[in-house]
């Protein structure tokens, strides 16, 4: 074993699908913070017109975007054997692209752009990190009772996938 490799955080894929869910679920609920944070500045009706647009797309980027890319992690960890790094719950070409949104969202935040209406995209993706991070707690929940589970999140039957 190389100095290197005893360093490296290896964990089971059941710890990474974990550790995926709780990532999910710490940045949904950071972006949400930020969002009500800045919209319980505004004093008016407009709080609920805008809390309830960023719910209504919150839904949709669930629905469409991300549990597609749930599903595509979950089967991608699931098919892991052995330990493997801590930080590869996430492919690597996707922490430069998550780069790129954090540079993005720092980039809107400090722009000119009126906080209530940004406060409709922190919730709409706040949001939709938080209900697709149910999908990994469930996929953890299965597997640590032993349970191998599909990247879809169903169980594989007897009849094949």
């Amino acid at each position: 074993m190389s100095n290197i490799e005893k360093y490296k955080p290896a964990v089971r894929k059941e710890i990474l699908i974990l550790f995926a869910g709780l990532v999910w679920i710490g940045v949904g609920v950071m972006l949400l913070m930020l969002a009500f944070s800045w919209l319980s500045r505004t004093y008016s009706p407009d709080v609920f017109l805008f809390s309830g647009i960023g719910t209504v797309f919150a839904l949709l980027i669930h629905h469409f975007g991300f549990l597609r890319i749930v599903n595509s992690n979950l089967k991608r960890i699931l098919s892991m054997t052995g330990k493997r790094c801590l930080f590869s719950f996430f492919p690597f070409k996707s922490y430069f692209l998550i780069g790129i949104m954090v540079a993005m969202g720092m980039m809107l935040r400090h722009s000119a752009v009126p906080k209530r209406y940004l406060a409709i995209l922190y919730i709409a993706i706040g949001l939709a990190l938080l209900l697709s991070s149910i999908r990994y707690i469930r996929c953890f929940v299965k597997t640590g009772r032993g349970g191998q589970m599909q990247g879809d999140g169903r169980r594989p039957s007897a009849n094949g996938p």
